[in-house]
């Protein structure tokens, strides 16, 4: 029925848990007796309202992307001496491998960013290049989980987005707090586990909207069910609750669950209008490259980002199919390919926002979960067919808003960037800071489920990392 009445099944299940008017299943973990999505203050003084992460599966090699390594194209070629972790050993070597491409310096700050991303190099003044991530791990999902869920490889946690959601709300009445922006061609890798809830209620977890049309399926209703029968459907569902009102008097929220129904309306008009780019201006469309056929569909949700966060949608995910950046074989080939989708818009989301004020209060995260080790996976020892393999010891990630820093670079990986050497970064020191950045205390946010208190960063060591915030 309501799916009948154009409610698109994303609407009225974030509408039903938002105004908890969906009964409890018995295996439902136990946490805050009532939840909801209305504006939550917080303790410490925010910097950031917003977040957009665009997330990049695979691991981008960041010798060959943001992380210049002057002693390994010196030592191209020859044997690496230090111990090395595979993940494919049939296919490994430690035969070192420089960057087949240049880098220079960039911008008032001066940092260095490869040549197969120029869009990157224009907005380096506005970014801190975080250049000592580390896992730990050289698998995908397990640095997935830890990227999203705080504890590497464990299954059904809540991700950053359900907590940050859970933390503070809306600030939007008609579309949702967290939204998740897939690729044509499929999820990533891990799957929905990317934008999961985990134990936390639903109301928390991801919406996903589709990228193409119709990006959100029975968001409208069919023609013989538009205007006065919708209409009609939603007064008798109101005189049904106010009937249950009057059945259980001293119920003070169920005056707001009342008003519920009345939100999927708006979120017709809302939704539709946010995701619909037609009438932004041409220059903006050619800023994100939606007039080139290689960035015209990641530049699209690009700019729909933007539009959401401009909107009151406070956390949004960009995801690639699979992972396009985990480049084992013809590196010369296919990492240029994904810089050319990626980079012009990704650096035309930073500069859209920073030319309409929102730069300062929209915290952008880019970067995948590992990085590429500095020796070739030399696949057959064709080297025109040479790719890197996995590396969670040392790779890259940049920041840009919400509080952080631009034009700077923060920490090292050694001479040929194979380990984190000089301030070391875990994904849980950046969602500490992610918190912080947001007022939230990562240690003070915290869920009861199943008698336990649960939080983002569950007892593992993590840190602020004040010095890349202003």
């Amino acid at each position: 029925m309501c799916n009948a009445m154009g409610v698109g099944g994303m609407a009225m299940a974030t509408l039903l848990q938002r105004e908890d008017l969906l009964a409890n299943p018995a295996s439902k973990p136990q946490g805050p007796r009532s939840h909801d999505l209305t504006a939550k203050t917080t303790a410490l003084a925010p910097r950031a309202r917003a977040m957009i992460s665009l997330f990049m599966h695979g691991g981008p090699a960041h010798m060959d992307l943001m992380d210049p390594k002057p002693e390994l194209t010196r030592a191209h070629g020859k044997e690496f001496s230090g111990d090395i972790q595979y993940s494919f050993i049939n296919r490994a070597s430690k035969t070192l491998l420089g960057s087949p491409w240049s880098f220079q310096h960039h911008g008032q700050c001066g940092t260095e960013i490869s040549e197969l991303m120029p869009e990157l190099s224009g907005i380096v003044d506005d970014i801190t290049v975080v250049r000592s991530m580390h896992t730990g791990h050289n698998g995908h999902e397990v640095s997935i989980r830890y990227w999203h869920g705080g504890v590497p490889g464990v299954t059904g946690r809540p991700t950053m987005g359900s907590w940050i959601t859970y933390a503070l709300g809306s600030e939007s009445d008609n579309l949702p707090a967290y939204m998740v922006l897939t690729d044509p061609g499929g999820h990533p890798v891990d799957g929905v586990s990317n934008w999961s809830n985990g134990w936390l209620p639903s109301l928390y977890q991801g919406t996903v909207v589709r990228a193409v049309e119709p990006r959100i399926f029975n968001l409208n209703p069919p023609a013989s069910l538009r205007g006065r029968p919708q209409r009609e459907y939603l007064d008798f569902l109101n005189e049904l609750n106010r009937d249950h009102l009057a059945r259980h008097p001293g119920e003070s929220d169920l005056e707001a669950r009342i008003l519920g129904y009345e939100l999927a309306a708006q979120m017709q008009t809302a939704a539709t209008e946010a995701l619909d780019i037609s009438g932004e201006s041409e220059a903006t469309k050619k800023l994100y490259g939606i007039d080139r056929k290689e960035t015209r569909e990641y530049g699209t949700r690009c700019l729909i980002a933007r539009r959401l966060v401009e909107r009151g949608v406070r956390f949004v995910q960009l995801f690639l199919k699979g992972q396009p950046w985990d480049h084992h074989t013809n590196i010369r080939g296919n990492l240029p390919a994904v810089c050319r989708r990626t980079d012009r818009p990704c650096a035309a989301l930073v500069k859209d926002l920073k030319q309409r004020g929102l730069l300062e209060t929209t915290l952008v995260h880019w970067g995948g979960e590992i990085g590429r080790l500095p020796v070739t996976e030399n696949n057959g020892g064709d080297p025109g067919r040479a790719g890197r393999d996995h590396n969670g010891q040392g790779f890259s990630c940049w920041l840009a808003g919400g509080g952080v820093r631009g034009g700077m670079t923060f920490g090292e990986t050694d001479e040929v960037g194979h380990r984190a050497v000089v301030d070391r970064v875990t994904p849980n020191d950046i969602q500490a800071t992610v918190l912080r950045l947001f007022g939230v205390d990562h240690r003070e946010l915290v869920y009861e489920n199943n008698g336990l208190e649960r939080r983002l960063i569950d007892g593992r060591e993590s840190r602020v990392i004040e010095e890349i915030l202003l």
